[in-house]
């Protein structure tokens, strides 16, 4: 399907874009676009990748006309641009409202504009449920996604798709907590009780892949994935460390935390679809017409329960450790290297 296509991701420097392109570089693509504002990641990726098919474009999602400049000829999006971390969020939400909301909003309609065929949008569990300014915004970006999809249609066909926590992307626990190793540092803990997903990158990729092979308008789609608690995960790092009595304090709930990570709502699963190892949640694609939601209701939702990384496949050491073993810069942690988790 990506023979002779033009990609563009959005974000594209990040931790998604660059999974995807170890991946789609080794197929017949005719072009991939890495849009992003950041000249000094891009310059990197330039002479990582050296390939004559990887484009870059220095922009940002919150002005328009830069996409519409980035986004001509292109066939397919993967918006995966956003601010990403909880605490800057909760200090600047205005700026996540820019970005993650105004800017989705630029994307969709500079897609629907070229006539772009299929966007997959990347959000977040913390839109489900939403405590902290980031999910918050995630939450109404996936909103802005199913209104435009409206427009868009069976023209541009745009989708969602909800990760958990990805393990080796940029900014997350565990590079962080194998960075401290290295520097003889000791670990800090939030609650050894709490659960979070865990995924992969190539878990990340193989989500939108499903999604762009399987989504209508409006769709959002979710992968099932284990999950293990702050305490497992930590031990079977500090084991493949050779560290397995490493000092780690507790330093309790930080603000804006959650003690486990949902992805689907109770509501959402009300009609929810199983697609063996993914969920896709179909769009309410009612018109403006309101007295349908007066007088036309929805499945009971008294016997569903949300999907969350309490209720999903627990991981014990061993099977935490193997999970870690997938992992490049792992094994270069485990022989004293240190190395990009996004390599």
């Amino acid at each position: 399907m990506f023979k002779n296509k033009i990609l563009l991701i959005t974000g594209g420097t990040g931790s998604f874009g660059n999974a995807v392109l170890r991946r789609f570089l080794k197929l017949d693509i005719k072009e991939i676009r890495i849009f992003s504002r950041d000249e000094k990641k891009q310059d990197d990726m330039r002479r990582q990748y050296a390939d004559d098919r990887v484009k870059f474009y220095i922009g940002d999602v919150r002005d328009y006309d830069s996409i519409m400049n980035a986004v001509r000829d292109v066939d397919y999006i993967f918006h995966s641009a956003a601010l990403k971390q909880v605490p800057s969020c909760e200090f600047h939400p205005i700026e996540a409202v820019k970005t993650n909301i105004i800017g989705t909003d630029n994307v969709l309609t500079a897609a629907i504009n070229a006539n772009v065929r299929r966007v997959i949008c990347l959000s977040t569990d913390k839109a489900v449920y939403p405590i902290n300014a980031m999910g918050i915004s995630k939450a109404m970006m996936e909103k802005v996604v199913i209104a435009k999809s409206r427009q868009g249609g069976d023209k541009t066909i745009i989708c969602v798709t909800r990760y958990g926590n990805v393990m080796a992307s940029r900014g997350s626990v565990i590079p962080l907590f194998v960075e401290l190793i290295h520097e003889n540092k000791e670990l800090t803990l939030t609650d050894p009780n709490m659960t979070r997903f865990m995924m992969t990158l190539d878990d990340a990729v193989d989500l939108v892949l499903f999604a762009f092979d399987n989504g209508n308008p409006g769709d959002i789609f979710i992968q099932k994935a284990p999950a293990a608690t702050v305490r497992i995960m930590t031990q079977a790092l500090c084991d493949l460390m050779g560290k397995s009595s490493y000092p780690t304090r507790v330093i309790g709930t930080r603000h804006g935390e959650k003690r486990y990570e949902s992805l689907l709502s109770k509501e959402e699963m009300a009609c929810a679809l199983d697609m063996g190892d993914y969920y896709k949640i179909p769009p309410d694609l009612r018109d403006l017409n309101y007295a349908k939601y007066v007088e036309d209701g929805d499945k009971d939702i008294t016997d569903s329960d949300e999907y969350n990384s309490d209720n999903t496949t627990q991981l014990d050491v061993d099977s935490m450790k193997r999970l870690l073993n997938k992992l490049k810069f792992i094994q270069a942690a485990k022989n004293g290297e240190i190395i990009d988790p996004e390599e």
